[in-house]
């Protein structure tokens, strides 16, 4: 079988119980590495991200560098199908929130070795000292 002839990957949607494949696969993929404290799980200590040591501290402009970098090495180390090509705050708010959002590329095969890209993809991220949300943003990457 070619490399071009496998289908994106394939799981279950976390709150439903449904199929989910292809790019909401990734965005769910990328919500369960953030939201996962690494050696949380039992033989995959080493699944996970920095992102759960940093929830509940205050967001101020010294803090943000940790968050980027948390996050992009996160991605790059778990999510092999979206590189990100950008980051960029959004808002950082008096209370400590931080909305900032991540332009990167879609490589639906890279699980399998094909690093082929498929196109631009942009996601929202919301970060409150409760957790991190992650959505697709609805305006297309340029």
């Amino acid at each position: 079988m070619a490399t071009n002839d496998l289908t994106p990957s394939v799981g279950l949607n976390a709150a439903t119980g449904g199929l989910l494949q292809g790019w909401p696969h990734v965005i769910q993929s990328l919500q369960d590495i953030f939201t996962t404290r690494f050696g949380a799980r039992i033989m995959r200590e080493w699944y996970g991200s920095f992102v759960p040591n940093l929830l509940g501290r205050i967001i101020t402009p010294n803090e943000v560098t940790p968050w980027f970098a948390a996050v992009t090495s996160a991605i790059e180390q778990w999510e092999p199908r979206y590189r990100v090509t950008r980051i960029q705050i959004v808002e950082v708010t008096r209370d400590g929130q931080l909305h900032f959002f991540l332009e990167g590329e879609y490589r639906p095969r890279a699980t399998y070795g094909d690093f082929t890209v498929e196109g631009a993809r942009r996601i929202n991220a919301y970060a409150n000292p409760d957790g991190v949300l992650i959505e697709e943003r609805a305006d297309p990457a340029p």
